[in-house]
């Protein structure tokens, strides 16, 4: 299985873009490429765009576009990619959308689909507040809406959950305003040439799936692969 053209999710912090994504990258083979885990590669490997950003991310500011766009080149770079790959939560801004199509247009990769999830406001604050990670393995739950084991670990390798710093409460409000301010353009950018379609991501975790597989089907998006 692969898929035939590079996907983007896209949506405010607590969407599901993250559950999606890791799921389906299971079923078509493929990997789902998070900036997040990909900068922390970098800085854990050591490589000369992992010390460029590690002084950034350690003062909590926002990685430049010029080190962020570099990572993600290098990383759809990799065999791996070669037979599609799902982005999560990237590009964020116009600019970033501009430059990554001019890295898959030179890598020989089919323009992407970009799907938006769409969550009501007070969904999106109860979803990001309640989430936990699992310490291990990166597994998602939410204590409201998919709770872990009576314990509290992770029911699949039984690692601590974790609440990420960016998850309080208190800071949840400003990451939805930031997203709004940041990618609204992008997202009516995708839509201008057609490479849009919207889900409904307060649905359940099978709904959104099940909707996703749709859209899939009618671009043609996946596949089998030689």
């Amino acid at each position: 299985m692969g898929l035939k053209r590079p996907l983007i999710f896209l949506g405010p912090p607590g969407a599901g873009k993250g559950t999606q994504a890791r799921r389906l990258s299971e079923m078509y083979h493929v990997p789902h490429l998070s900036t997040g885990d990909m900068l922390r590669d970098h800085v854990s490997r050591g490589t000369d765009l992992g010390r460029k950003a590690k002084p950034i991310m350690d003062r909590g500011e926002l990685v430049p576009d010029e080190i962020v766009l570099g990572i993600v080149g290098e990383r759809i770079g990799r065999p791996d990619c070669a037979h599609g790959f799902l982005l999560d939560g990237f590009p964020r801004t116009m600019p970033q959308a501009q430059k990554l199509d001019e890295i898959l247009e030179k890598r020989r990769f089919r323009k992407p689909l970009a799907v938006n999830f769409l969550v009501d406001h007070d969904v999106l604050v109860r979803r990001v507040a309640g989430r936990r990670v699992c310490s291990v393995g990166g597994e998602i739950y939410n204590v409201h809406e998919l709770p872990p084991g009576q314990d509290g670990k992770c029911l699949l390798d039984g690692g601590a959950l974790i609440q990420r710093s960016d998850d309080r409460a208190e800071v949840v409000l400003d990451r939805l305003a930031a997203f709004e301010r940041q990618t609204r353009p992008l997202i009516e950018y995708y839509r201008s040439t057609g490479d849009l379609e919207e889900v409904d991501g307060s649905a359940s975790v099978e709904d959104v799936r099940k909707k996703l597989l749709e859209i899939f089907a009618e671009h043609s998006v996946d596949g089998h692969c030689a």
